[in-house]
């Protein structure tokens, strides 16, 4: 075996035995009720109630196992990732850069122009003396 298996964290560990004993306890409820069926027992009702209620346990456990990986993959990656997938593989290439090109501004009259004269502009809106009025300055 020449590829080396990492070892699993502490808290993926812990979760994956909790899942096995489970499904054990689970498995164990299953045989239970099976015999208790084929005896025709008064225990079939509590084993089946054992039963279900494993199989909920064990796939709460299922579970806890992936969301302790995920954990403990996102530790492992670092808080200052860019992105949930960018892993151990390095840094990404950037694209080639493009040249800037600057845009043009826009011209009144200009078809791609704002429809409505801007506050400010020469010929804008309309101040309080109408629009061919300037306001006048105070002579001393």
């Amino acid at each position: 075996m020449s590829a080396k298996r990492r070892r699993l964290p502490d808290e993926v560990r812990s979760a994956a035995v909790r899942a096995v004993i489970c499904l054990a306890c689970t498995l164990v409820g299953l045989i239970v009720a099976v015999l208790a069926s084929y005896a025709h027992s008064g225990a079939l009702t509590p084993a089946l109630m054992a039963m279900g209620l494993g199989v909920f346990g064990t796939a709460w456990c299922l579970l806890e196992i992936l969301i302790s990986r995920q954990i403990a993959a996102q530790r492992a990656r670092g808080p200052h990732s860019a992105s949930p997938m960018a892993g151990g593989r390095g840094p990404a290439a950037l694209p080639p850069a493009q040249p800037h090109t600057r845009t043009p501004p826009v011209r009144a009259g200009h078809p791609g122009a704002y429809p409505y004269p801007q506050a400010g502009a020469s010929g804008g809106v309309p101040g309080p003396g109408g629009p061919g009025r300037q306001p006048r300055l105070p002579t001393a």
